[in-house]
């Protein structure tokens, strides 16, 4: 599969060395051009390159990795995005310092990311855990549980199986309305470390 990101910070850095290992592509992006990411792209590797939020967006997948006073000009960037997988990994918060949790009353956070991306078919996921706390890269890392939620299954089933085939359990919670508020930002599920065990030894 081919990742997108709009964004290249911690978010985009952290699955990229995830997917990378297993035959994926990135394709990284920012606001102020490829020629700024030179040096992240060597020092990801082979799979890696740089290219516009345009570019990242013609991949199979599009991973939004911005600060949340960015969404809306990061995803006015794209001329149309009519059918485009669009991966939510956007926490809302407002803009510090400190950060804080914004209003998560009304709309979940991915309902207005799918507001400002019209036709796109929205995941949410990558939000419900530090980046921190899935840094591990080894075989052996903990199987972490991540969850999606979106609209659309076509959109969400791919994604649920490279989720699986890079070491990480995935929960499909619903809707963005029901699963996306319950694994946003001050949301039940969000900041809990949940991995799986082998619980017993025969």
């Amino acid at each position: 599969m081919k990742f997108g990101f709009i964004g290249a910070g911690n978010v985009a850095q952290t699955i990229s060395r995830h997917v990378l290992p297993f035959g994926h592509q990135v394709l990284l992006s920012n606001s102020r051009g490829p020629d700024t990411l030179d040096g992240l792209v060597r020092h990801l590797g082979d799979g890696v390159a740089a290219g516009s939020p345009q570019q990242a967006a013609d991949q199979d997948v599009v991973v939004l990795g911005v600060m949340w006073w960015q969404v809306q000009a990061a995803l006015a960037s794209i001329s149309d995005w009519s059918g485009r997988v669009l991966i939510d990994a956007t926490n809302r918060v407002e803009r510090g310092p400190p950060l804080r949790i914004g209003d998560v009353s009304g709309r979940t956070s991915s309902e207005m990311v799918a507001d400002h991306a019209r036709g796109a078919r929205v995941v949410k996921a990558f939000n419900n855990v530090p980046m921190a706390w899935i840094a591990d890269t080894s075989p052996k890392k903990p199987r972490t549980v991540l969850f999606i939620s979106g609209d659309d299954a076509t959109a969400k089933t791919p994604l649920q199986k490279v989720l699986e085939e890079i070491g990480f359990a995935c929960i499909d919670l619903g809707s963005l309305a029901i699963g996306g508020r319950l694994q946003q930002l001050g949301g039940p599920l969000a900041g809990v470390n949940l991995t799986l065990h082998e619980r017993f030894t025969l």
